[in-house]
């Protein structure tokens, strides 16, 4: 098999059956501020990346994941992710209510990456080198913290 094969391979995602890159943003939820931007390969599991990312968030301050971020609290004791459900064991109605509590706060954070969507590279199939990738997404995320700057 040639290098090449091999290296895209690594990108290749057989759920989507393409090449596609996946982001990881860090938001304040208080300022609306895009404080870290991380890419990887699609294939890479949420928590895996974050462990790659070399984020590094103080111990006091609370992270709010989603579901895709269930071990987190075993590298980061401040954080919260909703319940999962099961046929085995299905939510409580304590736990769904927390599981609702936590979406509200979450909806703040959508908006904020519905700001990096509208740039089309985030959303549609992006064509150009992926080494660039990086850079270009940190360039969306300084132009939306500059706009809620201006806005608020």
């Amino acid at each position: 098999m040639r290098t090449a094969q091999k290296k895209q391979r690594r990108w290749y995602s057989g759920k989507k059956k393409r090449h596609p890159l996946k982001t990881q943003v860090v938001i304040n939820v208080a300022t609306h501020m895009i404080m870290c931007v991380a890419t990887a390969f699609s294939s890479m599991y949420d928590l895996t990346r974050f462990r790659h990312s070399g984020v590094r968030v103080h111990r006091e301050t609370a992270l709010i994941g989603d579901a895709g971020d269930q071990g987190i609290w075993r590298d980061h004791g401040h954080s919260i992710t909703p319940y999962k459900d099961s046929k085995a064991n299905p939510l409580t109605p304590e736990e769904r209510q927390e599981n609702r509590a936590l979406a509200s706060t979450r909806l703040r954070v959508e908006h904020v990456i519905r700001q990096l969507k509208i740039f089309r590279v985030l959303k549609d199939f992006y064509r150009h080198r992926k080494r660039r990738f990086s850079l270009r997404l940190k360039l969306i995320a300084a132009l939306c913290n500059h706009s809620n700057t201006t806005t608020t």
